[in-house]
């Protein structure tokens, strides 16, 4: 529940006005129980909501406020909600949506009962209410001092300081067969696991689900179910060898240079991290411990990945993220991630996405020519149901699926491998998502 007291000199101010105007609310997501509070009841009182009739997914409630800034919020189904095609801004109760009630010298007339014609049943934003035009942006100034900010974090923060103060990790002989590290990856629920060659003695590469992408591609492409037989006669070495000899995307991270593997050491700074994830072209990048004279093995301590180091920032800024409002805005003013560009905005990128029915293969294939790690999955009307990512191909694993599916057959839904996972709002704040 929002605490009270901040906007009572507003709503204070306008009672004093003596006027109160007939204002119609609307929420038209759907939900089982939806409630209204706004500035007009002090963050205090929640006001039911009535379904719609005919329109079981819309709920409207009417409120009589008075002329002035109005802000309020949905409680629907036990959480807070905006409605983000209306204005809206961040305030002292996260983000709201706002609106100016105004009074036209003929209101009382137009809102009479006896009226021909009359305008009670008006959303917030017919021509007597003027919303307020609240566009969150971020300040040239904010940006520059962020930058300089997190490049010094960066600069002075090493790998250490994404390692979990608990966890495990596992690594693969790469003499491994395919079809064992397909399990494993599944049942140890890891998208990600660092290839050890015993036999030298160094870590050689890094087996991920765009591996196995390409091994059920390859696999598929001769026309024939895939068998138990055929990924257990194959290890993970010899795979990489096909694809290397068939002039296959070097997927594992294996060697930039023909002398050693993409990593980094636990006394490299960050800054030098996100430089070797990103010029590299890599999701991740592992954290190895050279072995002194008396260890014939180097020491696995971690993954880093772009994401890992995000969340580090967040959680060292978390207590001071005033010096960093940056961190407050909305994740929409920032350049980050992929949108679906607006009218005035053609030149955005692309944004790749999938519909419900599409064949695993689809799916796969698009994964691929996207170079992206998911791709949302929508309706007939563009919108969002889920989102199939390259890890959620492990899942295959469950029951030996593999062995049995032909993948221009079955749809991603069929195979039920899309995981129901977390939706955010764009404007939400980056560590309000992280969390």
């Amino acid at each position: 529940m929002f605490p009270s007291g901040t906007d009572r000199t507003q709503v204070t101010a306008a009672v004093s006005c003596g006027v109160l105007i007939p204002t119609r609310f609307v929420w038209p997501y759907g939900g089982r129980r939806v409630y209204l509070l706004g500035s007009f009841t002090r963050w205090t009182e929640h006001l039911p909501m009535t379904r719609v009739e005919g329109c079981p997914s819309v709920f409207q409630a009417i409120c009589r406020l008075t002329p002035g800034v109005h802000q309020y919020k949905f409680f629907v189904d036990g959480e807070w909600r905006h409605d983000e095609r209306q204005p809206h801004m961040v305030g002292n109760y996260g983000i709201v949506n706002t609106l100016i009630v105004t009074q036209e010298p003929s209101m009382q007339t137009i809102l009479s009962p006896e009226t021909p014609n009359n305008r009670m049943n008006m959303d917030v934003d017919h021509e007597n209410f003027r919303h307020v035009e609240t566009t969150l942006t971020t300040v040239e100034a904010d940006i520059g001092d962020f930058r300089d900010q997190i490049y010094e974090f960066l600069s002075t923060h090493t790998a250490y300081d994404l390692l979990p103060d608990s966890g495990k990790v596992i690594t693969l002989d790469v003499n491994l067969p395919v079809k064992q590290a397909f399990h494993i990856l599944y049942e140890q629920e890891i998208p990600v696991a660092p290839l050890l060659d015993t036999c030298k003695g160094e870590f050689v590469g890094v087996l991920s689900p765009l591996d196995f992408i390409l091994i059920l591609k390859e696999l598929s492409s001769h026309g024939s179910n895939l068998t138990e037989e055929e990924l257990e006669t194959h290890t993970i070495s010899a795979w990489k060898k096909a694809k290397q000899q068939r002039s296959w995307p070097l997927v594992m991270h294996e060697r930039k240079s023909k002398d050693h593997l993409i990593h980094v050491g636990p006394y490299d700074s960050l800054k030098d991290v996100a430089l070797n994830i990103v010029q590299n072209q890599v999701a991740t990048v592992p954290i190895i411990h050279s072995p002194s004279q008396e260890e014939s093995f180097p020491h696995l301590l971690h993954l880093a990945s772009l994401s890992g180091i995000l969340k580090c920032i967040c959680r060292h800024f978390r207590h001071s993220s005033s010096s960093l409002p940056v961190l407050q805005q909305a994740i929409c003013t920032t350049p980050l991630g992929t949108w679906v560009p607006r009218n005035a905005e053609s030149n955005k990128k692309h944004l790749t996405m999938l519909r419900s029915n599409e064949s695993l293969s689809s799916a796969l294939a698009l994964l691929l020519q996207a170079q992206v790690s998911s791709v949302p999955i929508v309706d007939d009307h563009d919108r969002l149901l889920d989102a199939y990512s390259r890890s959620d191909i492990t899942s295959l694993a469950k029951d030996k699926a593999y062995a049995q599916i032909h993948l221009d057959e079955v749809s991603i839904y069929q195979m039920q491998v899309i995981i129901v996972g977390y939706f955010v709002h764009r404007h939400e704040s980056i560590p309000f998502i992280l969390d």
